[in-house]
């Protein structure tokens, strides 16, 4: 009986691998249809970005902006304040707009005196430039991807200054698709 229990053990073990393992390989965007939300981002010159916590991109559509130590595009929420720095959101908010988690990387192509950090109300660190807090979108594919650009009127990408990136993300690679708008993610 315990060498079933066991072998079930194992093999349901062995299957969540796998099945973890093959949810990683299917973020690249080969073979898609345009409507991935891409918006062409490429890492800024200087140096390896992908340890950087914060660096810049340049995006077709949206000019430079900064990214996080994935390549992901970074947002801030206009209903966050910047002096003093606070995030309104939380809850269902942060899973849809994770928060960009304070770390000890470098910050590539933005002025060092702008990075901070906030500790938010479950006591993480999360970074801050020019005082907004930042944040992923979960909608968005990956590296390069920028759909979360104007959702609900109040979330945008964030230029290494610390202001909002002006254009819209559906100008940008193909059709866009994602669409719509703030699809209950503006509500914090």
């Amino acid at each position: 009986m315990k060498r079933s229990k066991l072998l079930f053990a194992l093999a349901t073990g062995a299957a969540a691998a796998v099945i973890g393992l093959a949810g990683c390989a299917g973020n690249s965007n080969s073979g898609s249809n345009g409507s991935s939300g891409n918006s062409g981002l490429q890492a800024g010159s200087g140096g390896s970005a992908q340890n950087a916590a914060l660096s810049t991109a340049q995006s077709a559509s949206l000019g430079t902006i900064v990214t996080d130590s994935k390549g992901r595009t970074v947002y801030l929420y206009t209903k966050d304040t910047a002096s003093p720095s606070a995030s309104n959101c939380s809850g269902q908010c942060a899973q849809n707009w994770p928060p960009v988690l304070a770390s000890s990387g470098a910050v590539q192509g933005i002025d060092k005196s702008l990075v901070g950090s906030i500790t938010r109300s479950d006591g993480t660190k999360q970074m801050t430039l020019a005082g907004w807090p930042l944040y992923e979108f979960a909608g968005d594919s990956g590296p390069g991807a920028a759909t979360g650009q104007g959702k609900g009127g109040v979330w945008f990408a964030v230029t290494p200054s610390g202001t909002k990136a002006a254009g819209t993300a559906g100008s940008a690679g193909g059709s866009g698709g994602s669409g719509g708008g703030g699809g209950g993610y503006g509500n914090g």
